[in-house]
């Protein structure tokens, strides 16, 4: 028996990186501000980040980077959130 293989649109990912980002940086109690400053990026591509509405497109050295501010493994920002 074959298991089907699910392939999801690029949005998929975006949400679940959008969202993980989001919440782990209000656990940090950090504002996007404090995110962008200790991270090195713009409160602007922050909230892009952040935004359902923005576009996104970002590379896995950001990913990398906001991670380690928040002191997390970059593979948290993957995980599904319920």
């Amino acid at each position: 028996m074959k298991t089907e293989i699910i392939i999801h649109d690029d949005y998929f990912y975006y949400e679940i990186v959008r969202k993980n980002i989001k919440k782990n940086r209000k656990k940090a109690h950090l504002t996007q501000q404090e995110l962008a400053d200790k991270s090195g990026l713009s409160m602007h591509y922050i909230s892009q980040i952040e935004s359902e509405k923005t576009i996104k497109y970002f590379t896995l050295s950001v990913i990398g980077r906001i991670a380690d501010v928040l002191e997390i493994d970059i593979r948290e920002l993957f995980s599904p959130i319920d």
